[in-house]
């Protein structure tokens, strides 16, 4: 691509803020949507509190091209290992100084000036021009990825304080399968407080734990989204196992070698990979180093993966890469069913659930609204983060209800006639 596509300087961390914070207004909705109903009063609350976390980040930068728009870390340009030696001899020629680190997974990593223009080098190395007689390298900046509640803004609020839900009845529903959660990790109180919910699911270990707390008893704004996910994927399937890694910070924000390692450190007899996260990228291209990781995984495991929540039919990645299960959400509407307004949507998505739930959360409070939303172990929560591993839970029923192989089971029940063209298979 031709380096004058990118003509948008990197956005400055307060200007982040602004742009961010402006997100907070209808997103453009496919004709035969309804509407979101709203979670609370204090949706805006959430979204500035969140674009203020992101904005006061120093690791995180934002590419604000509109249609465009990527987050990245300063500094960081990566390379597939086999094209290593010709981009540093090119960064050399051009006068960019670096030094290289061991890289992680399939990329080596190069680090620049935090103020070097990431964006612009990695358009001008995808350049053909510059590479005449041979194939550009594969380079990319150091995505960020976001927990879905994400930056963009949408669905409305965070999470809310609610009663417990109705215990789902232990049927035998996933018992004998193994899905691994890469997200923001586990409550370490789970297996006594959610005993009868959680216990026996997983083992506890303490780097699975989710470092939810600020300070005391207040909440980063995403803290406890791993044990909500673990939750809803129990309610799928009420005996099914679960390996928790943390990919995400209790702010829901990590990148791509934080995501690449915790698959990682995944138990290698797991059947099902729930990714309730995700980025943007830029050009739309797959993000190397995830690709290469979720390939590499033993073709007896499904992924399933988050679609996002920008209300947009653009890629977001690891769900738009092939053989990855995209799952979009769907909200009561006038009929009983309506495509949810904040999910994405594409051609790419192959199925869809209920995004609104209520599960299993933590104890403590959520201080960014008019007044702090105190949590008591439950919570009720909007995002395409918890229709995803509904949809896990379902493949992983389906394994144990037929005997099946998890791809078995996965195209079964994603052979059912699309709910629409851009959401794919719903999945009850």
């Amino acid at each position: 691509m031709a380096p004058d596509r990118f003509t948008t300087a990197p956005v400055s961390r307060r200007g982040l803020l602004r742009w961010t914070a402006a997100l907070t207004g209808a997103v453009a909705l496919p004709a035969w949507a309804a509407p979101a109903r709203a979670e609370d009063d204090d949706g805006a609350s959430y979204r500035s509190a969140f674009a203020a976390a992101i904005a006061e980040d120093p690791q995180i930068r934002m590419y604000a091209e509109p249609g465009r728009e990527f987050w990245y870390r300063p500094g960081q340009l990566l390379a597939a290992r086999a094209d290593v030696r010709r981009v540093a001899l090119w960064l050399r020629t051009a006068g960019v100084p670096f030094r290289t680190d061991k890289g992680f997974g399939s990329v080596g990593r190069f680090l620049l000036a935090a103020d070097a223009d990431i964006p612009s080098l990695v358009a001008k190395l995808r350049d053909p021009g510059q590479w005449p007689g041979a194939a550009p390298p594969a380079v990319q900046p150091h995505h960020v990825l976001i927990g879905y509640d994400n930056i963009m803004g949408n669905p409305g609020s965070g999470p809310v304080a609610a009663a417990a839900p109705a215990l789902p009845g232990h049927d035998g529903a996933g018992k004998g399968v193994l899905v691994g959660i890469c997200d923001t990790g586990i409550w370490r109180d789970a297996p006594q407080f959610h005993a009868d919910r959680l216990g026996g699911a997983y083992l506890p270990e303490p780097d699975d734990e989710d470092p939810l707390y600020l300070h005391d008893d207040v909440l980063a704004l995403q803290g406890g989204h791993g044990t909500f996910v673990a939750g809803v994927l129990r309610q799928a399937a009420p005996d099914v196992a679960f390996d928790p890694e943390v990919a995400l910070s209790g702010t829901g924000v990590g990148d791509e070698e934080m995501l690449v390692a915790a698959i990682d450190r995944l138990d290698r007899r797991m059947a099902v990979l729930n990714l309730s996260l995700g980025c943007r990228t830029q050009d739309d291209v797959p993000p190397l180093p995830i690709a290469d990781r979720l390939a590499a995984l033993d073709r007896r495991v499904v992924v399933v993966a988050a679609a996002g929540n920008a209300g947009s039919d653009r890629p977001a990645w690891p769900a738009a890469l092939p053989g990855v299960v995209a799952v979009a959400a769907v909200t009561g509407g006038p009929d009983g069913t309506a495509a949810a307004p904040y999910s994405n949507f594409g051609s790419w998505v192959d199925a869809c659930a209920e995004g609104t739930r209520t599960s299993t959360y933590v104890t403590g409070r959520l201080d960014v609204g008019k007044e702090p939303e105190q949590f008591k172990g439950y919570a009720r929560w909007s995002g395409t983060s918890f229709a995803a591993p509904h949809v896990a839970g379902r493949i992983a029923a389906l394994m144990t209800e037929k005997g099946l192989s998890a791809p078995d089971a996965a195209d079964a029940l994603l052979s059912q006639q699309r709910w629409h063209p851009d959401y794919g298979v719903l999945i009850t």
